[in-house]
């Protein structure tokens, strides 16, 4: 293996022995990732970011867990171990990473080289993701804990996922923060593109993997990508909030007849259009760059209306205090899909905002449908695709329903 190129990061040898409030204990106990600063009552000693937090319980000072300390985060304990004493070492990182890559065999027996390998706290690494794209694995870092193991974590990433190539990118707290590292650095391997190709259910797409969002694409929402792409066959679709295109190729390389990309980024919009034509297909592709709501409301009032409708936003809700502006723009937006779907033709309402519980979502959905003046069915509700496991009620931020209309 060729050398992994950042600056080297000493681990702590530090051991904080750490006791939790009542609300602290009962969430570490039901196996939550997450020790917020408040619920700490005693610690030993000072600690500093990646300082192993060994958390006991208040009552016998039997070990319950085991996390590391992040100090610039009010999420002061991300934890790694729930349980019987378990040490950290390179060979337990080994074990979690095996584990996450088994959950994705099935994945991988399809032709499919984009995917999550891992998904933070959900497998067990809070603060860090690993997505792959052919042979380019790129690795986001959100939190400072992991300075002291990612070469060897890299090193573990590269031989199980057999990439040639990974690139490092950097939360924005990070970026700021002067460790030697810069967002976007080819730390392992040549990269010869920054747009790197890859295949999702045999549907060709390309992401930026140095200036592109997250880690250059959206990977979570796969198995809705296809399923829409199967329910478009001889249909036209509009495909609102579509960034790169993610759901208007899937359309059509399954024979869309006509296929409508909306998006406020005229350079999303490129990228979707290129997307498109890495792959055959006879349907039109138009774009529409502009404001979701109002471009929705024009393409109402000149009367058009199409077989398939996704509506997939970004976040709305990204603290507590926009939770019920969030519902009220999701029930606009669903009154707007509405009115532009076609008689007997497919809704498909998404939400990413963790914040906007599932119940929640499918219920402003279905209030919002019911005054609607046609009847409608719920014919499916989804998650997040394999790749991206659920381990805890915050991991699981995706969800998404299939509304028939007559």
């Amino acid at each position: 293996m060729s050398s992994i190129t950042i600056p080297e990061f000493e681990k702590s040898t530090t051991r904080l022995a750490v006791k939790l409030n009542a609300n602290g204990e009962r969430s570490v106990l039901q196996g939550h990732p997450w020790v917020f600063e408040n619920s700490i009552e005693k610690i030993n000693k000072d600690g500093k970011s990646g300082d192993v937090a060994v958390i006991f319980r208040k009552r016998d000072n039997a070990f319950i867990g085991v996390g590391l300390y992040d100090a610039s985060s009010p999420i002061r304990i991300k934890m790694l171990h729930h349980g019987e004493p378990k040490t950290i070492n390179s060979a337990f990182f080994q074990s979690k990473i095996d584990a996450a890559f088994k959950k994705r065999a099935s994945l991988l027996k399809t032709n499919t080289t984009g995917y999550r390998l891992l998904f933070g706290e959900n497998d067990g690494f809070p603060g860090l993701i690993a997505d792959v794209y052919a042979n380019v694995l790129v690795i986001k870092v959100y939190s400072e804990i992991w300075l002291g193991y990612i070469k060897d974590i890299t090193e573990m990433l590269i031989t199980i996922s057999n990439v040639e190539t990974v690139v490092m990118r950097l939360s924005r707290n990070l970026q700021q923060a002067d460790f030697g590292l810069v967002d976007g650095s080819v730390i392992y391997g040549t990269l010869e593109n920054e747009v790197v190709k890859f295949i999702e259910h045999g549907v060709h797409f390309s992401a930026n993997v140095i200036k592109g969002h997250k880690t250059g694409y959206f990977l979570d929402h796969r198995e809705n990508r296809r399923r829409v792409g199967k329910l478009s066959t001889g249909k036209t679709v509009l495909d609102v909030f579509s960034y790169a295109g993610g759901f208007s190729v899937h359309a059509l390389a399954n024979h869309a007849k006509e296929v409508t990309s909306l998006d406020i980024s005229k350079q999303a919009l490129e990228i979707a259009l290129e997307n498109g034509r890495l792959n055959d297909y006879t349907g039109k592709h138009h774009i529409i760059a502009g404001d979701a709501f109002a471009e929705m409301e024009q393409l109402i009032q000149s009367g058009k209306t199409f077989d398939v409708v996704v509506i997939d936003p970004p976040s709305f809700a990204k603290q507590q205090s926009e939770i019920q502006l969030a519902k009220k723009k999701y029930a606009q937006l669903a009154q707007l899909g509405e009115k532009l779907t076609a008689k007997g033709g497919m809704l498909v309402l998404a939400s990413c905002s963790s914040r906007i519980i599932a119940d929640a979502f499918f219920d402003v959905n279905k209030a919002t449908l019911s005054q609607a003046k046609r009847r409608y069915t719920l014919v499916l509700k989804t998650q997040h695709d394999s790749d991206h496991p659920i381990s805890f009620p915050e991991g699981a931020y995706l969800k998404c329903g299939y509304y028939q209309l007559d």
